[in-house]
């Protein structure tokens, strides 16, 4: 069976950072994930997904995101569910997360505002001197060369 979910979003609020009895961390966070299509208003709607993240990547996405932070995660779908003090059964549906990435740079990332794109020049002029693809010359790739 698979049981995947790759989803970018943006935090709807600080990630919930707590530790289990056994000194384990878990945190909590909704993610806004854009649809990829606008409704009938021609806005575009979003859905808030929540996860769940544990251990040191639970203290590191809380260390480096907050609130409107844009993250990729990848985990898997799980469902639980519990009796509430009325004696109602509640179904929870959340991503257990796996593996995240940052998508901002630190500094729009920390502070909100936009950061400096500016490259560095190199000694020649060139953007970046360790970008194999950077350069006057464009990479002349013919189809036959590809592996699929």
């Amino acid at each position: 069976m698979i049981n995947r979910a790759v989803l970018v979003g943006r935090l709807t609020n600080d990630m919930e950072l707590r530790y289990t009895q056994s000194g384990t961390a878990v945190g909590s966070f909704n993610l806004a994930v854009n649809r990829q299509f606008k409704n009938a208003d021609g806005d575009r709607e979003a859905d808030f997904v929540s996860c769940v993240i544990w251990r040191k990547a639970a203290e590191s996405l809380a260390n480096f995101t907050h609130k409107g932070s844009l993250i990729g995660v990848d985990g898997r779908i799980q469902t639980r569910n519990y009796e509430n003090k009325q004696g109602t059964r509640v179904y929870i549906t959340e991503v257990i997360v796996e593996n995240f990435s940052l998508l901002e740079p630190k500094s729009e990332n920390q502070s909100g505002t936009q950061a400096n794109t500016t490259k560095p020049k190199s000694s020649n002029g060139t953007s970046n001197p360790t970008d194999p693809f950077a350069g006057p010359n464009p990479i002349d790739i013919d189809a036959s060369d590809l592996p699929f």
